[in-house]
């Protein structure tokens, strides 16, 4: 029998190569690597399912899922920043912080009615303004500082990117509560983990990247 925990070992393993794979194709500038990257993982995880299936028909396709869905998650979104200059690098990394720790003091002492109680249950409806507000002025007085967007335009940015860490947030919890785990994982204990630490980047990150391809904000 192919035991599951040999099978997620070995997607452990492939996702852990081809995160690095993957990065490393975005370097190139190439757009053709890393969709090549892509395709050779689909195939791969096709490959080690294959074998499953051979020793166990009732094999899932699950592990294989959640590996090609990870390479999407993390590796993919986080790709932005190998073209972004140091002040987006800083920008996002502020937006995702300040929102994050607004929303948490200001929800934790005002609190009362939650958003998403079945996702989150800490979460309020004032640390989410809170943490928008918050989060809005400071992209705003950074932008209006350093970039060269006007400052309506640094407004609708720094809403977009407390939406996105907000959702990126609710996401993770999300996925967190439909396995039925506490922490991500063991690196960060007591702090649910090291993608706890990210999971608002995850979405604000691909947000601005994309935003600052039509539209730059720093010359």
């Amino acid at each position: 029998m192919f035991r599951p925990v040999q099978s997620m070992t070995a997607f452990k393993s492939l996702g852990a190569a081809f995160t690095f794979l993957l990065l490393g194709a975005f370097t190139t500038g190439n757009t053709n690597y890393p969709a090549a990257v892509l395709l050779i993982a689909f195939w791969a995880s096709g490959f080690v399912f294959l074998l499953r299936y051979n020793k166990d028909v009732t094999a899932s396709y699950r592990h294989a899922a959640i590996f090609l869905a990870g390479l999407i998650y993390i590796p993919l979104n986080f790709h932005f920043v190998l073209t972004m200059q140091p002040l987006e690098i800083i920008l996002v990394l502020g937006a995702a912080t300040i929102s994050d720790t607004t929303a948490f003091y200001a929800g934790t002492m005002w609190g009362k009615k939650k958003i998403w109680p079945r996702v989150s249950p800490k979460k309020s409806w004032v640390g989410s303004l809170a943490g928008l507000t918050a989060c809005t002025i400071a992209i705003t007085v950074y932008g209006m500082s350093l970039g060269s967007a006007h400052w309506w335009q640094w407004i609708l940015l720094g809403i977009a990117l407390n939406i996105a860490a907000q959702f990126g947030d609710f996401f993770e919890s999300a996925l967190k509560r439909t396995l039925d785990i506490k922490d991500s994982g063991v690196i960060l204990p007591g702090h649910g983990g090291l993608l706890d630490r990210v999971d608002s980047l995850l979405l604000a990150i691909p947000t601005y990247g994309l935003i600052a391809m039509f539209h730059p904000f720093f010359k």
